[in-house]
């Protein structure tokens, strides 16, 4: 469980750093369009509170405290699971990049009411109106992580061995 639960650590430090770096001490929440330029056209960080899920779907309603619920009782619900059922170290490492992330994201909704969302990535004339954050990264790795290296995708978790009895 170490691997999940330093992962889970780290990924929350560099994303509420990150945050706070970019939102605070760059002062992306003042200044004029809530944007600056990073690397032209490919990469801005563009300012969004975010009040729902995914692409702010349900940002019209007041769903800060469920989402923080559903958040919290899904990062225990896989610790618990792991810990039951074992995993190889790349299954925690997955585990604990979902959990991480989801975590710094609860914080915002916590402090702020919404998730800080700063990076927005767009190419070649198409405009991308959408930003996310370093936890939606890791939110996401985590779970295709998770969802390759469970029992199909070729990694095996721990099982316990049953003896026969004469």
């Amino acid at each position: 469980m170490r691997p999940l639960f330093w992962t889970a650590f780290w990924v929350f430090l560099i994303d509420q750093a990150s945050k706070y770096y970019v939102v605070h001490w760059l002062g992306l929440i003042n200044t004029p369009g809530g944007r600056i330029e990073v690397f032209s056209p490919f990469l801005e960080y563009r300012m969004a509170w975010n009040r729902g899920v995914n692409f702010g779907l349900g940002a019209g309603y007041d769903m800060r405290w469920v989402l923080i619920g559903v958040a919290s009782a899904i990062s225990i619900g896989v610790i618990v699971w792991l810990w039951r059922a074992g995993g190889t170290r790349n299954m925690m490492v997955a585990a604990g990049l979902l959990v991480g992330g989801a975590l710094g994201n609860v914080v915002d909704r916590v402090i702020y009411g919404a998730v800080a969302d700063f990076l927005n990535m767009s190419c070649c004339g198409i405009n991308n109106p959408y930003a996310f954050n370093v936890a939606d990264i890791a939110i996401f790795a985590g779970a295709i992580g998770l969802a390759f290296l469970s029992e199909d995708g070729g990694s095996k978790p721990r099982r316990k061995r049953w003896s026969k009895r004469s």
